[in-house]
């Protein structure tokens, strides 16, 4: 596994990271289908074991469940994992709500300090904030009061779009941004991943298997189950992505799936400090985990892509650059 630095957090995250909004299963709203415990805390496991020290969770996320089966699993490796989660959804008081009320923010943070089973999260995120909240003097004094109390270590936005992303960080008080990046969607590239650089704010990527639609797991015939959240999608806007993903395939290297090849991607953008990619079994985290692991062989032997230079080594072979390849390719 390789490394990068989160920004200037001090922060030191393995450059491929967990989503764990899978592993919070389909009970409630805002799910990827039906999960069983045992498999996802042995995803979690797995992915420990291949190296993984990122760990990115949601309060929201199964209403808790997701970081409690992260507390419970990871309570004895607390030490050697980074762990983040977010805030800003309130769903304990009946039908979820967005809601960053100082308040609200310091109450939901200790509940999930409490399932985590932690003095502490390394970074805690506002969970897809309004633009116009960013600024606001009063929740940015409680998230740095946090820091202050030893709560958390570093603070940031998990933004809806790019866009909103490049917003946080003009708020000028946001250390970690956590935004979309994908071969369907790199609009991160054109003004968040130059911002990102210049204030050295850390930068997450998630949703770098377009909700799994990258995964090469599905085709235009594909239809997903009540509970799974890509089930309201319109049919048309399925297949025509679905389309697109087809596309893509030529630029597998041999024995490379297709998730591994959007992986890669995401981890090419030199502003990029880890890409998340979600895992409910052992099987996926093996899949996802490998291409950091493969990375580090050609690393040690020459000839890969150095994100954190920006620079191309002579033989290098990868045939899929953000700057060429999406735009012309993929965007629809």
């Amino acid at each position: 596994m390789l490394f990068r630095e989160l920004g200037k957090t001090g922060i030191r995250v393995s450059e491929v990271g967990f989503g764990a909004w899978a592993i919070g299963g389909a009970h409630f709203e805002w799910a990827y289908g039906e999960t069983d415990d045992a498999r996802s805390r042995a995803a979690v496991r797995t992915a420990f074991e291949l190296g993984c020290t990122l760990f990115d969770t949601a309060d929201v996320y199964g209403r808790g469940h997701s970081e409690r089966l992260l507390g419970d699993t990871l309570r004895s490796s607390r030490a050697s994992v980074v762990i983040a989660t977010k805030a800003g959804y309130d769903f304990y008081h009946g039908n979820v709500q967005a809601n960053f009320h100082p308040a609200y923010l310091r109450f939901a943070l200790h509940q999930s300090l409490r399932r985590l089973g932690t003095d502490f999260v390394d970074v805690l995120l506002l969970h897809n904030p309004p633009p116009e909240l960013m600024s606001s003097p009063d929740v940015v004094e409680a998230l740095e009061r946090f820091r202050e109390q030893g709560k958390v270590r570093a603070i940031g936005v998990s933004a809806r779009t790019a866009g909103e992303g490049v917003t946080a960080l003009n708020s000028g008080w946001a250390e970690v941004v956590q935004v979309p990046y994908n071969m369907l969607s790199p609009e991160a590239e054109q003004e968040l991943f130059p911002s990102a650089l210049a204030r050295g704010a850390g930068v997450i990527v998630r949703e770098a298997l377009a909700n799994g639609l990258l995964s090469g797991k599905y085709g235009i015939h594909s239809r997903f189950l009540p509970g799974d959240i890509r089930s309201l999608w319109p049919e048309a806007v399925m297949s025509g992505i679905l389309l697109q993903v087809e596309k893509l395939r030529p630029y597998q290297r041999e024995g490379e799936s297709l998730a591994q090849l959007a992986i890669r991607f995401g981890l090419e953008p030199m502003a990029v400090s880890s890409v998340l990619c979600g895992c409910k079994t052992e099987e996926q985290a093996h899949e996802n985990f490998a291409v950091s692991a493969r990375r580090s062989r050609r690393q040690r032997t020459g000839g890969v892509f150095d994100a954190r230079s920006n620079t191309r080594s002579a033989g290098d072979d990868s045939g899929v650059t953000s700057a060429t390849f999406a735009h012309q390719y993929v965007t629809p």
